[in-house]
């Protein structure tokens, strides 16, 4: 490009040429000084702004400060301490840090969930109200704006539904089978895929679990979940069937509900759902120990169904932590990344539409569980990509490789979608959904082996085969930036 139209479109002024040693400069007095480019800014305003800035970065500072001081103090039992510095907090939110972007914007949530908790340890604190139990409805119409917020259960399906594809290459009858069926979005893709198959679709059988009818009989959402994937099958031609299977959580659901059906080809889906069968460590001498907990019984359960395949999303984080301090500065750092995330994409779309204000709700709900919630009123228990490999490899699973193509296709997916700032990360066989360099949430995708496989991995667990550490010795993760 021209100099001269490359500083115009900066704003600036082309500079003269210069001819020989030096250049002449001929003003025109008759011009119109209102026409005249405007004057840089001063080296004062310049100085003025840069100092607004620094106070802003330094206001910012102290009322994370505040926070996690005010986090220490509940976890010490000074709900004195703490009320004070919840209220210093509360000012700066209220006067010198903005809640409409950015830092303050998280941290409001995070003050308003740690109000919830000292209201509860003291009641003379009654500044924060508390995120009130919904609808199955509600949550669902939450769970709709949050995926309509980001990118992140987009990335989830597309990653899920395409390993699911490839390990249904060749089955004439499929089955599946969602851990959490939700409003049902991930499954006209792969219906449409399979309508598209060469030789024709297989016989496709969905089963979801989801919650029961509304106390009041107004609605049924799982049964209006089944009704419009069998019309959409229908409209495809996919021989389909539905079967919903009632429950709040996965717990106890067990495997003789889903009527398996010998020669199916079956993929068991999580998305983000399994973090909530965790929970506190138990004193090995109480009884509770003689139980398993809900996790390996799920596990169980699942391995012993031999899944072709069983695709895993879950965040990439640590708020498992027993100690609050920890798990509140861990949750900060994680939800200050995944908000910075969606308003860039709400910027990129050039709206500010209902679905970031319930995407944030959607959120805010996590962030009062993990910071209000202990022992077994905790459901939000994330942990990161290491964790759950060895806990899933000790159930009997083994890892799939997500293919060569995975990473193109998500980082595809995501060109699409986004902005700048998102990135994919190959990190092994797993697929990492990153804000810059920050890890937000992993896809991996698992199958449950021959039996007798099964059978080695146990005798080297009770020969001492120590438990694998992912994270340590394999090759550095590689990203695409979107």
């Amino acid at each position: 490009m021209d100099p001269a139209a490359t500083a115009s479109l900066s704003g600036e002024l082309p500079l003269p040429s210069v001819q020989g040693a030096a250049a002449s400069y001929c003003v025109d007095l008759s011009v119109d000084a209102s026409v005249l480019p405007a004057v840089p800014p001063s080296v004062a305003e310049a100085e003025a702004a840069r100092t607004g800035h620094e106070e802003e970065e330094n206001a910012a500072i102290r009322l994370v400060h505040l926070l996690v001081t005010c986090a220490n103090d509940i976890q010490a039992g000074d709900y004195a301490a703490a009320t004070g510095n919840l209220a210093e907090a509360r000012l700066a939110l209220g006067t010198t840090v903005s809640t409409a972007t950015g830092i303050g914007r998280v941290t409001s949530h995070f003050a308003a969930a740690l109000g919830q908790r000292l209201s509860r340890a003291s009641p003379s604190d009654s500044g924060a109200a508390p995120v009130a139990a919904s609808s199955a409805e509600h949550t669902g119409e939450l769970y709709r704006q949050f995926y309509e917020a980001g990118p992140f259960l987009k990335f989830a399906h597309f990653t899920a539904n395409q390993a699911i594809l490839e390990a249904f290459e060749g089955c004439d009858r499929v089955h599946v089978l969602d851990c959490a069926i939700m409003q049902g979005a991930q499954w006209p893709a792969l219906i449409q895929s399979l309508s598209l198959r060469p030789g024709g679709p297989p016989a496709l059988r969905i089963t979801g679990i989801g919650p029961p009818p509304a106390a009041d009989g107004s609605r049924d959402e799982l049964n209006e979940v089944g009704v419009r994937l069998t019309e959409f099958a229908r409209a495809v031609n996919v021989p389909f069937s539905f079967c919903g299977v009632r429950g709040d959580t996965i717990d106890p659901i067990q495997a003789w509900m889903f009527k398996l059906v010998p020669g199916e080809a079956l993929a068991v889906n999580s998305i983000c759902q399994l973090h909530r069968l965790l929970v506190d460590d138990v004193d090995p001498n109480s009884v509770a120990a003689f139980f398993p907990e809900p996790i390996h019984t799920v596990l169980c359960w699942i391995t012993s169904m031999q899944p072709r395949v069983f695709t895993i999303f879950e965040q990439e984080a640590d708020h498992n932590n027993p100690a609050l301090v920890e798990r509140f500065t861990n949750a900060l750092f994680y939800y200050g990344a995944l908000f910075d995330s969606m308003e860039a994409m709400s910027t990129h779309r050039r709206t500010n539409t209902t679905g970031g204000l319930g995407g944030e709700a959607y959120l805010q709900r996590e962030i009062f569980d993990i910071v209000c919630g202990e022992g077994s009123g905790r459901v939000e228990r994330h942990e990161p990509l290491n964790v759950w490999h060895g806990r899933l490899w000790r159930a009997g699973l083994a890892q799939t490789p997500l293919g060569p193509s995975a990473i193109r296709r998500a980082a595809g997916l995501l060109r699409s979608l986004c902005g700048a700032g998102y990135r994919v990360q190959e990190r092994g066989d797993f697929l990492t959904l990153a804000w810059h360099d920050r890890p937000l949430f992993t896809a991996s995708v698992w199958h449950a082996p021959p039996t007798n496989n099964v059978i080695n991995r146990l005798f080297e667990l009770l020969m001492g085969e120590p438990e694998a550490q992912p994270t340590e010795g394999e090759p550095e993760a590689q990203a695409t930036e979107i």
